[in-house]
């Protein structure tokens, strides 16, 4: 069985002229754009994941602490529901 790993980054959201942008900070080229705060979550954690498949497939650093994913680990993290 193959063991899942993940990596905890922090996202910045600004709003822009079309919507939101979300960024990772620490992570060249991890940001997008959306009509939405979700979208542009969603789209940036997408652009990261390519980017982290990238890093590994040339065995470069991915910059980022990776822990395994078990039965016993519980991760708690704040997401956005809506933007008023």
């Amino acid at each position: 069985m193959k063991k899942s790993k993940a990596i905890m980054a922090s996202i910045e959201i600004e709003k822009n002229d079309d919507g939101f942008i979300a960024r990772i900070p620490g992570i060249q080229g991890a940001f997008a754009e959306g009509d939405t705060v979700e979208e542009a979550v969603f789209n940036c954690i997408d652009v990261a994941k390519m980017i982290f498949e990238y890093r590994k497939e040339r065995n470069e650093s991915l910059g980022f602490n990776e822990f395994d994913l078990t039965k016993n680990i519980r991760m708690t993290f704040p997401f956005p529901i809506g933007v008023a």
